[in-house]
């Protein structure tokens, strides 16, 4: 009699049991099923990360350069073959090479790793003027009309030269009758191109 009983008993333990769970899970905001669930592979980050690029440039005709392209905004060098004859690289040759690897478009490899520029492709870059500086470089726009992050693209790029900076700054003017004025490339600019000001204290002439 009695272990008739408890064979009774043992289903309405189970049931009970099974009902018990099933209420834990819901008050855990756990849902219940049967079927898996495949959340897919984790959001991937912008590399921002290029490969050393092939240069076929001949020897002479053509000089490496970095210049700084926004990815992830943020401010991250990438390496060019600038298309200047080595003997002929002045100030502004240079610098009108540079500009131009800032105006287009990154090429597909640097797109599809996140790069792009904020550079107009209008902008033009000229010598100085009667009266400034004689290593001043003028803007066919006002540098502070510019996009932050395009100015801050400029002129850290610009810094990378040596024949373009003045004491580790670029002086630049717009097209104006404003003075140039001097412009830093920090890390804190580089890291943070669109907040960080590039505008200097350094005092001209």
């Amino acid at each position: 009699m009695m272990s008739s009983e408890r064979r009774k008993r043992r289903p309405v333990a189970a049931v009970a049991g099974a009902a018990l769970c099933a209420i834990l899970a819901a008050g855990c905001g756990i849902r219940t099923t049967s079927v898996p669930v495949d959340a897919g592979p984790a959001p991937s980050r912008v590399p921002c990360d290029m490969p050393a690029q092939d240069s076929s440039a001949q020897p002479g005709q053509s000089i490496g350069a970095e210049v700084y392209l926004v990815c992830n905004s943020q401010l991250v060098a990438v390496d060019r073959t600038v298309p200047v004859k080595e003997a002929e690289a002045g100030r502004l040759t240079l610098a009108g090479a540079l500009l131009d690897e800032l105006r287009e478009e990154p090429p597909d490899p640097e797109r599809q790793a996140g790069f792009a520029t904020d550079v107009p492709s209008t902008l033009r870059v000229s010598g100085p003027r009667a009266g400034d500086p004689k290593d001043a470089l003028r803007l066919s726009e006002q540098p502070e009309d510019l996009t932050a992050e395009a100015l801050a693209q400029i002129v850290c790029t610009y810094t990378e030269s040596e024949a373009l900076v003045r004491g580790g700054t670029v002086l630049l003017g717009g097209p104006g009758a404003y003075a140039p004025r001097g412009y830093l490339c920090t890390a804190e600019t580089k890291a943070r191109p669109k907040a960080v000001p590039t505008l200097g204290a350094l005092r001209l002439p």
